[in-house]
């Protein structure tokens, strides 16, 4: 993956890969944003709708590449429609989801309620602008922090990982100055760097548990994946812990905390996520999240077995 820093380097970018007519892929947030594009499409939305990925395929004919600004949502209907296309795509993250650094994408059938996704994009590259996530508000910072976090956690169950060790550590120490100073360009850039590592960590390694989680809830009622992986990280953390307590030792340090998930949870705290029910996830069906949790890759990878029956005590115990 070709990585770049400063978006005034994004039309050498796209030329380096002989991108001549590019569509930008986005939301209205930057639908006006100054560049060297074809054509736009601007309705992308959360969670990508399967509409939406048919809209934008729609809009790409007559391109020769896809540029995709946003955040996770925005980045996975750009990798869709590469998947379906073939095009190029040259991702410019606004959050720290890390969507950017994996051929998979996610999607949503709204009609079913379920999280669906695929593969096969051809994502070659990605620019990174810290001034983009300035005006990003408080809730979908940490969210995002949290999803990255989450990658970085994950990824140490195989093994040590420089750049999860490396990613946790820069979250841990500039999530807190972004939530106190949401225009600090310094405390911005040093956690986009901490979601870069995360997003490398992602790609080498996979997801596993808490990401099975947040992807089940977000699917069946729509709620935001950031805000799910950072109620569901500490559980899952717990969970895990018998089975790879060296990960989560690794973890730790790289947070300089002796517990990892409690110090995920006071994380979690900075964008005030507290309990499921708060997002309107009801009681009754929690068991029926966690067998569609249990089904989901991520869980059936899970370096401990995690049955309905588990996964169910660990939703309630963030309900």
């Amino acid at each position: 993956m070709i990585v770049r820093w400063g978006l005034d380097g994004i039309g050498e970018l796209l030329d380096e890969f002989g991108i001549g007519r590019a569509l930008l892929m986005t939301s209205e947030r930057f639908a006006h944003l100054h560049l060297p594009v074809a054509g736009r499409f601007t309705e992308c939305r959360p969670h990508v709708p399967l509409d939406v990925v048919s809209k934008a395929t729609r809009a790409s004919s007559g391109v020769d590449g896809l540029l995709a600004v946003g955040g996770g949502s925005v980045i996975d209907t750009g990798k869709a429609v590469s998947a379906a296309t073939a095009l190029p795509l040259v991702a410019v993250p606004t959050t720290y989801a890390g969507a950017e650094w994996t051929p998979f994408y996610g999607m949503r059938d709204e009609v079913r309620r379920l999280k669906t996704g695929g593969s096969g994009a051809t994502a070659v590259a990605v620019l990174y602008e810290p001034e983009l996530t300035l005006g990003l508000p408080r809730g979908e910072s940490v969210g995002t922090a949290l999803n990255a976090l989450t990658h970085c956690a994950e990824a140490l169950y195989a093994g040590p990982c420089d750049d999860a060790s490396r990613g946790a550590a820069l979250i841990a120490t500039w999530l807190e100055p972004v939530v106190a100073e949401p225009r600090d360009l310094e405390a911005r850039t040093a956690l986009l760097e901490g979601a870069m590592h995360a997003g490398r960590a992602l790609a080498e390694r996979g997801l596993f548990l808490a990401h099975a989680m947040a992807q089940a809830l977000g699917g069946r009622y729509g709620v935001s994946h950031g805000a799910m992986n950072a109620l569901c990280l500490a559980p899952a953390l717990r969970f895990n812990e018998e089975a790879v307590p060296e990960a989560v030792a690794a973890l730790a340090a790289a947070l300089e905390t002796e517990d990892a998930a409690g110090e995920v949870e006071r994380l979690a705290a900075l964008g005030a996520f507290g309990r499921l029910r708060d997002f309107g996830v009801p009681e009754s069906e929690l068991a029926d999240v966690a067998a569609e949790t249990a089904a989901r890759p991520g869980a059936r990878a899970n370096p401990r077995p995690a049955s309905p029956g588990d996964v169910e005590i660990l939703l309630r115990s963030v309900w």
